[in-house]
């Protein structure tokens, strides 16, 4: 892959990591390393620790995400996330952006094949 093509697939992600880890967190309460693991399945979401904690952290001040310390059977404790009430709604609302936004840039790229 080319720099510019590795530079262009990193503002994407950018763009949408945090209604990716909105979505994840949407199934259930996950613990930070869970988060990036499930998002590193996919190469075209595969981002960082450095990236999703300060993200998490934000999410939480925005009061989109709780957070709570639980023990770990295999070590030290770990720090779960989960959607809030606000969190729920604010992933409903971004979803629907996020089509829009998607079936738009879809229907543009299907016109321009044509």
């Amino acid at each position: 892959m080319s720099p510019v093509s590795e530079t262009r697939i990193s503002q994407f992600r950018k763009g949408v990591v945090e209604l990716a880890i909105l979505a994840l967190l949407d199934s259930g309460e996950l613990y930070g390393v869970e988060i990036v693991d499930t998002l590193g399945k996919d190469p075209a979401l595969a981002i960082s620790a450095g990236t999703v904690y300060p993200l998490l952290s934000r999410l939480k001040k925005g009061g989109l995400i709780d957070s709570v310390w639980r023990e770990s059977p295999v070590g030290p404790p770990r720090k779960y996330y989960q959607l809030t009430k606000r969190g729920e709604t604010e992933l409903e609302m971004m979803a629907v952006e996020w089509t829009g936004v998607s079936e738009s840039i879809h229907r543009l790229l299907e016109a321009h094949r044509s």
